[in-house]
């Protein structure tokens, strides 16, 4: 099979799993160079994985004629025009979510990425957890017949810092935004309308930015089904993700991974492990999914199977959202269409 040559652009702690995985899991590519405006974080990258290339700028790691694709892990402010450098230099572009908190701009790294005939994958990495993956799959095969009720839990063990909060674009695009892509995947129909009742319960700092850490956000379909998504800042307990769809004919589930799935039974009651702590161990291996499935649509020359109208469309559910916990109604998507 052949091999890809990649450069890694952001050496923070998602550039060094995406590189980590990139060297040791994914056999057809192989990392060229490693770019972080930290040029001593990028050393530490590049160091451990042997990596050729170093730097600081990106646009050397884009001027080389050796690279065939991009990973793209910088912070989400630099991610349009990550993409648009990417683009001009004819590098296929994996970026992780999200593309931008505004659609313009969206917008505008979408036609680069067109006109130069590139392709382009968001890092949704969930799509590739094998139990959400599986129920999918199982829904579009018909086995629970007409979908009716979709419920997704998703909550964080600890809230991030409040220097990332402010930086992060709230909660529904930072957090929720990868439970508005799993809506949309798990359902096969797109959202048409949101309401959101939210809450500062967690931490009252993270109100005092202006964000929220917990929420319940319904969605309604355009083939009818009806949504339910509940998250929160913080579980005790873990990271708590679960799915559940609800059809005709049956009902589909994914629930938590855990270190193990030992049960103890005693006079006190019936006793498990705790969820996985955090996303980086729950979804290990989703993360080196999602890389394979790119490097093997630049080798295949086939179409991503997260495009950037998927990662899209989730920031307008996610300012759809916000809208409608500012405004107290519901909100139609075509509204933030109408008015961005």
């Amino acid at each position: 099979m052949a091999a890809i040559n990649i450069g890694v652009i952001g050496a923070g702690r998602i550039g060094n799993i995406h590189a980590q995985n990139l060297v040791t899991r994914i056999p057809n590519a192989q990392v060229r160079a490693i770019a972080d405006i930290n040029l001593v974080a990028a050393e530490r990258v590049g160091t451990q994985f042997g990596v050729q290339m170093i730097t600081a700028d990106h646009h050397e790691l884009l001027n080389d004629a050796l690279i065939d694709a991009v990973v793209i892990c910088s912070a989400t402010a630099t991610h349009t025009q990550m993409i648009m450098d990417s683009a001009a230099a004819g590098k296929h572009i994996f970026c992780e979510k999200p593309i931008d908190f505004d659609l313009a701009r969206i917008d505008q790294a979408l036609r680069a990425v067109e006109e130069a005939k590139v392709k382009l994958q968001i890092g949704f990495n969930r799509r590739f957890d094998p139990g959400f993956r599986r129920v999918r799959q199982m829904i579009a095969d018909g086995k629970i017949g007409d979908p009716h009720i979709l419920r997704i839990t998703s909550r964080d063990p600890e809230p991030p810092p409040l220097d990332y909060v402010k930086a992060s674009g709230g909660i529904f695009l930072d957090m929720t935004i990868h439970d508005f892509d799993m809506a949309r995947y798990l359902i096969g129909s797109e959202v048409t309308q949101v309401y959101t009742a939210g809450a500062v319960l967690v931490d009252a700092k993270i109100g005092e930015l202006g964000d929220l850490d917990t929420a319940l956000i319904t969605l309604h379909f355009e083939n009818g089904v009806i949504g339910a998504i509940d998250n929160s800042r913080k579980a005790v307990y873990g990271y708590d993700q679960r799915i559940e769809v609800f059809g005709s004919q049956g009902l589909l589930s994914a629930g938590n991974e855990t270190p193990d799935r030992h049960v103890y039974s005693n006079t006190d009651g019936v006793h498990g492990p705790l969820p996985l702590y955090f996303f980086l161990e729950r979804y290990t291996e989703s993360y080196v999914a999602e890389l394979q499935s790119f490097v093997d649509s630049v080798v295949n020359d086939t179409t991503p199977e997260v495009t950037g109208i998927d990662g899209r469309i989730p920031v307008v559910i996610g300012l759809a959202a916000r809208r409608s916990y500012d405004e107290k109604r519901p909100v139609r998507l075509d509204e933030i269409e109408l008015t961005n």
